[in-house]
């Protein structure tokens, strides 16, 4: 004997009853004990030796809790439950066995002998039924008012729990989303929208909490500043759009050469800055001097069929555990400057101006 859903509503309710079992999102999910708890006392009200939470999928009844069989779901072709979705009330069979509908059942008429069936409809908030909470018995019986009584209102605190858990996981997703959106305007809020790299109040956050750490732990760090040489004319003669890109492309440069451990930031116009942890001076300088290198050997864009050369002058201080954020940042400035009036296209060190 087949028994299917569509026997019983039209295949739109169905559907719709579908969509909203998947609403709660509950099949194949690992047992709870909120769920078992609720099968133990309907199984000891009801005096049953059988008790299921069940949902009628499209194709299957899936146990979400089970109670006395070592089953977690069953084809609907031998599901008693499947009667039960469209009874208006607690769907009672005393005695299966006599009931046409179940009497060439396997589970009736072979292991294990369910007999005695009874089960109180799982609702949505919407009005479609879901599966049951049943009990079962291998005797013909029935129940009583009471123990009807216990079963419906056990039923209705499966649905209640149901709810319960998604609302739950409605508020984790908008938590989630919630998280996501001021991560996306904090990142919106620290980034230079045309190098993509941090702007200057995020960077002087980093600077800052990396003297902390300096002056925890008497460790060193090094501050690189840049500026890009004779920038007006490429934005005089090439128009801001190429300056525009010869930002883009410096800044994918600097993310090349540099580490990922350091933090890179577009100052602001055409100067940018490198925080270097744990790096000395002298190790700073291979890299700055990579960086002149890589600027030499290839064209940093080509506007107007010509290849755009551009070069850097640049001013390196070490940050130590008496470096103060505006100090140090002056320091670098003034010895960028130095490198500027040397010629351009070239690095002053802190250590060399010491001597």
């Amino acid at each position: 004997m087949m028994n299917s859903v569509s026997n019983y509503h039209s295949d739109t309710d169905e559907e719709q009853r579908l969509a909203a079992l998947v609403a709660y999102d509950i099949l194949d999910t690992p047992p709870e004990d909120a769920f078992d708890d609720i099968t133990q006392i309907a199984a000891l009200i009801c005096d049953a030796p059988v008790a299921v939470i069940n949902f009628i999928d499209r194709d299957r009844q899936w146990f979400k809790s089970v109670l006395g069989l070592n089953v977690r779901e069953t084809p609907l072709d031998i599901s008693i439950c499947v009667h039960a979705l469209f009874q208006p009330d607690l769907f009672v069979v005393p005695d299966t066995a006599l009931d046409p509908r179940f009497m060439d059942n396997p589970l009736v008429n072979g292991d294990p002998q369910l007999r005695f069936y009874a089960g109180a409809l799982l609702v949505s908030e919407d009005g479609h039924p879901l599966g049951t909470l049943c009990v079962l018995d291998h005797h013909p019986r029935d129940l009583n008012e009471k123990q009807r009584f216990a079963l419906r209102a056990l039923a209705n605190q499966v649905m209640a729990h149901l709810e319960l858990l998604r609302a739950h996981k409605k508020q984790a997703a908008l938590i989630q989303e919630l998280q996501s959106a001021q991560a996306d305007l904090l990142q919106l809020a620290s980034t230079d929208p045309l190098s993509g790299l941090l702007n200057r109040r995020a960077f002087e956050q980093y600077l800052n909490q990396e003297l902390a750490l300096i002056k925890a732990d008497t460790s060193h760090a090094s501050l690189v500043m840049i500026d890009l040489d004779h920038f007006k004319r490429i934005n005089d003669n090439l128009g801001h759009d190429t300056g525009d890109w010869v930002i883009q492309r410096f800044a994918q440069l600097c993310r090349g050469v540099f580490r990922k451990s350091d933090v890179i930031s577009r100052w602001g116009g055409e100067e940018f800055v490198v925080l270097m942890p744990n790096t000395p001076e002298v190790d700073a300088l291979q890299a700055v001097d990579r960086l002149h290198q890589r600027l030499i050997s290839e064209p940093i864009v080509y506007a107007e069929h010509q290849a755009v050369f551009i070069t850097v002058s640049v001013g390196i201080c070490s940050l130590t555990s008496t470096s103060e954020l505006q100090e140090c940042l002056r320091t670098a400035d003034r010895l960028l400057y130095m490198a500027k009036d040397n010629g351009r296209s070239c690095t002053v060190c802190e250590s060399s101006q010491a001597k």
